[in-house]
């Protein structure tokens, strides 16, 4: 009887810079504390490219240098945050502007690990991307959304900042954790002015 290699669970992301990570970190706080939703505090703040996927720990190096690969010819995307929304009735959401270039790239990096590793995630093939960045979700009552839906849905959050890297992040059974982050390409035009 063979023994199965060990497996990690992964998925691929754009985190914000840290001034926004840290402001972010704070909303998720105050829904731990205020509404008794912590769950997504198991993550840093992210934008999800490619959802959750199994892949063997010894064959980590495969998986990084595949996507060291594809950011070799993609360059860095203009991300905007504006607001607010929610998938009724468990999420609450900040919003992600769709932008042709993080449209492009979401869909790019999926066919990318579909042609290259067999990763494939058959509800995103079925559904629209909808970029955004998860603060209270799966622990989050009916009754705490509608609570919680009601101070933000009209409460204002702008930041504009650009995705430089995609981050590999692994679970480790009790949260998710940077494995490794992979440079996206500057151009001169694509930097936002201070």
């Amino acid at each position: 009887m063979r023994i199965s290699a060990p497996m990690s669970l992964f998925f691929i992301a754009l985190l914000p810079p840290p001034h926004i990570q840290d402001y972010v970190n704070q909303i998720k706080q105050n829904f731990a504390d205020d509404y008794g939703s912590s769950h997504a505090q198991k993550s840093p703040p992210h934008i999800t490219l490619q959802p959750p996927f199994e892949w063997q720990d010894d064959n980590l190096t495969v998986l990084e240098s595949c996507l060291q690969g594809f950011v070799v010819s993609k360059d860095v995307v203009p991300i905007t945050l504006n607001g607010f929304g929610a998938f009724v009735p468990r999420v609450i959401y900040i919003h992600v502007e769709k932008s042709s270039e993080l449209l492009a790239l979401q869909i790019d990096l999926m066919a990318y690990v579909e042609k290259n590793l067999g990763i494939v995630d058959q509800v995103s093939k079925t559904r629209a991307f909808a970029p955004h960045m998860t603060v209270a979700f799966r622990d989050l009552s009916k009754q705490n959304f509608k609570a919680a839906w009601q101070k933000y849905q009209q409460r204002e959050l702008y930041f504009e900042f650009i995705g430089a890297e995609l981050t590999l992040l692994r679970h480790n059974k009790k949260r998710w954790h940077i494995q490794s982050q992979f440079s996206l390409n500057e151009k001169e035009d694509d930097m936002l002015p201070n």
